[in-house]
């Protein structure tokens, strides 16, 4: 059981949400006024993507991310700033030419993968440590151990925490190896994924797998998507591990009740104090992580 729960809000994403409930945010505004409003109803941390203004399609956009981040950083709520970088990584194959790339597709460098960051310099980068099958489409997002060992020094040098993302057993075993091939700072932190297409399923019995492949000493935390975001927040605590919600992940407070981000943040504190838990606050989820402007 985790007593001191560092939960973070993943407030927009970068999926086809925006057509599905107005509360997704879409301007860099609205994103920045969504993670100050998930840290105003408790939230320790928020996970940023960028979306293009004008499509609401997910973007990399430095010039983007840097809007948001200094809305948030220049507000009077202070919160974790935890920005995504994942994004370069969609490979599509072309119908009429598998060995080529098709539509959608968006394949890009180390180093341009984490140019936001660059700009940005968040608390915490997301790294996705591993190739997935992300749909039942002809999509595929690549995430080769050369560009995550790359990606890995890069941020290690700017002290950027990376938060170790993963999907199934597969990313675990790599993430360690590069825990100890010291690209990654003690205490590792990851981030276990579950319920994506087509990667570990949201059960308890799939976390408690891939809890029992962390390294020792390792934080984590879970999430699930959709309806599964709720339970796999209470089964993360009750095994000793962090939590994040929010609208990147489900966009359901109820069955059929859209929610915002800051109801999503109040039902998982919620979740976490009846368990006898409580949400750390944003500096002291800095101490627990040992994130930049940790005290001591």
């Amino acid at each position: 059981m985790n007593y001191d729960v560092v939960l973070t809000c993943a407030v927009t994403g970068a999926g086809d949400t925006t057509g599905k409930s107005p509360h997704v945010p879409v301007t860099p505004k609205e994103i920045a006024d969504a993670a100050i409003e998930a840290a105003k109803a408790g939230a320790s941390a928020a996970h940023i993507h960028a979306r293009d203004p004008d499509t609401g399609q997910g973007s990399r956009d430095p010039k983007l991310f840097k809007e948001i981040v200094d809305r948030v950083r220049d507000s009077d709520t202070d919160v974790v700033i935890n920005i995504t970088a994942g994004m370069g990584g969609d490979w599509v194959s072309d119908p009429a030419n598998p060995a080529m790339p098709g539509p959608g597709t968006d394949m890009i460098g180390p180093e341009e993968r984490l140019a936001h960051v660059k700009e940005c310099l968040p608390d915490i980068c997301s790294l996705d440590c591993g190739t997935l099958n992300f749909s039942d489409t002809d999509m595929i997002y690549i995430s080769t151990p050369p560009t995550l060992r790359k990606m890995a020094a890069l941020v290690q040098e700017w002290g950027v925490k990376p938060e170790l993302e993963v999907f199934d057993l597969g990313h675990i075993r790599f993430a360690k190896a590069m825990v100890e091939e010291g690209l990654i700072d003690a205490p590792p932190m990851f981030q276990l994924c579950l319920g994506i297409p087509w990667g570990a399923d949201q059960t308890v019995e799939t976390m408690a797998a891939m809890k029992a492949q962390l390294p020792a000493g390792a934080s984590w935390a879970s999430f699930g998507i959709g309806r599964g975001q709720m339970p796999m927040a209470a089964a993360s605590v009750a095994l000793g591990g962090n939590v994040r919600v929010g609208l990147e992940d489900n966009i359901y407070l109820d069955r059929g009740v859209l929610a915002t981000n800051g109801q999503l943040v109040t039902r998982a504190r919620e979740i976490i104090e009846r368990m006898g838990g409580r949400v750390l606050t944003p500096q002291e989820a800095r101490n627990k992580l040992n994130l930049r402007g940790a005290d001591g």
